[in-house]
């Protein structure tokens, strides 16, 4: 009996989001396609089937991965703070520890610097979407070189954040990106919107 229609793209979709989930905590290096299709409950042999190699499935699941996890900050939010709920979020110790589907551009960012340029052109692009998405959201028109510098505090918060050991520390980092980012795209450091 044949599959239904919607088969392959739901087999698609949980290899994607395995592999987002995968890549995100452990690298590329450290997980392999037989680990992506187990956390996916698909058979190695169906991979082949959606991607031609590991290296274009960590593409995917980047763009993926960023696609979900922005997503999440728009839905249902009234537009005006919806950018304080996002740096909220993205700025918060739920993200840096423990959140299933963090942002592929803090948790991959040294990763991705040693991949072939198929997955550094993703990251970029990934990178230049958050750019534009901060400066629709902001109701300030911040300048093209604030929200550089905010989405870069973004990311570069959460990456550091997750390697310091001392959660104190962590969480006057996340604190202080988090002000500053709203200085910079709204000209005030009010979290509440």
């Amino acid at each position: 009996m044949p599959y239904p229609s919607t088969h392959k793209p739901q087999s698609r979709e949980k290899i994607l989001h395995s592999a987002a989930k995968l890549f995100s905590h452990q690298g590329f290096d450290n997980v392999s396609i037989d680990n992506v299709m187990a956390d996916a409950g698909l058979t190695r042999g169906a991979f082949y089937s959606h991607f031609p190699d590991k290296s274009t499935l960590y593409a995917e699941a980047i763009t993926y991965a960023a696609k979900n996890r922005f997503a999440k900050y728009t839905r249902g939010l009234d537009p005006q703070g919806r950018l304080a709920v996002l740096l909220s979020s993205y700025l918060s110790r739920e993200h840096v520890e423990r959140d299933t589907n963090p942002c592929p551009l803090a948790f991959l960012a040294t990763d991705v610097s040693h991949r072939d340029p198929l997955v550094r052109n993703i990251y970029t692009r990934v990178y230049q979407g958050m750019v534009k998405w901060l400066d629709k959201l902001s109701s300030n028109s911040p300048m093209r070189e604030q929200c550089l510098a905010a989405t870069a505090l973004m990311i570069g918060g959460v990456a550091i954040a997750r390697a310091l050991d001392d959660s104190e520390t962590v969480d006057e980092l996340l604190a202080a990106c988090l002000q500053q980012s709203l200085l910079l795209l709204e000209g005030s450091a009010d979290t509440n919107g």
